[in-house]
């Protein structure tokens, strides 16, 4: 149902399904198509709550007819992931479209959340099916194994899988090693076995000025 044309542009093929997508990132589609505005951070009156807690103004909509959908989202590089029952965790900006019958909601994750000026919660995805996740330059997916703890930026980090535990330290980075930060570092520690998602460009975030 999903696949990449070039590596910045999403083709979903339906016949009569549905897919959810970050709302206007549609750019072309053929056939029969209806589109539906939902609301963005999760589902349900968990989703509601958390929505008015961050502040978060991300929009989703629904897509379902028969015929070809392409998604893209300036110009940013796509990743597929596929879920056999398991959890992706994502931050709202970096999803970019999942299929219908995958739930989505939202999860606390404490200071890492709010190092990224998101608020408290990222998104999740789960079930059975695909997810696409954009990243600013072609993402990279690194291993996390119980002998090999990943220690990742919070400006280059953009979705992880798996049973990983995630927590908050502070560090250096090459911003504060080269006399650029404002302050104390922080970085996230993935420990457990799963796959974390980075991107090679940092987005801006508090965590390298607290």
């Amino acid at each position: 149902m999903f696949r990449l044309q070039g590596s910045k542009v999403l083709a979903v093929d339906m016949t009569g399904d549905a897919v959810k997508a970050k709302n206007g990132s549609m750019v072309a589609y053929d056939g029969r198509m209806a589109f539906k505005k939902l609301s963005g951070g999760g589902e349900g009156l968990r989703g509601m709550v958390t929505r008015r807690l961050t502040g978060e103004q991300m929009t989703v909509m629904e897509v379902k007819g028969h015929g070809t959908c392409w998604f893209a989202d300036r110009a940013s590089e796509i990743n597929l992931v596929s879920l056999q029952g398991d959890k992706l965790y994502c931050e709202a900006g970096n999803l970019l479209a999942t299929d219908a019958g995958l739930r989505t909601g939202t999860t606390f994750t404490g200071l890492r959340g709010a190092s990224q000026g998101n608020g408290l919660f990222t998104t999740t995805v789960e079930g059975h099916g695909q997810a696409a996740i954009v990243s600013d330059g072609p993402a990279v997916v690194l291993r996390v194994s119980p002998r090999y703890p990943l220690i990742v930026d919070p400006g280059a980090y953009v979705a992880h899988q798996g049973d990983v535990r995630q927590t908050f330290q502070s560090g250096v980075t090459f911003r504060t090693f080269l006399g650029e930060g404002g302050g104390e570092a922080f970085q996230i520690r993935f420990e457990g076995d799963g796959l974390v998602y980075v991107q090679p460009s940092e987005r801006n975030t508090i965590a390298g000025d607290l």
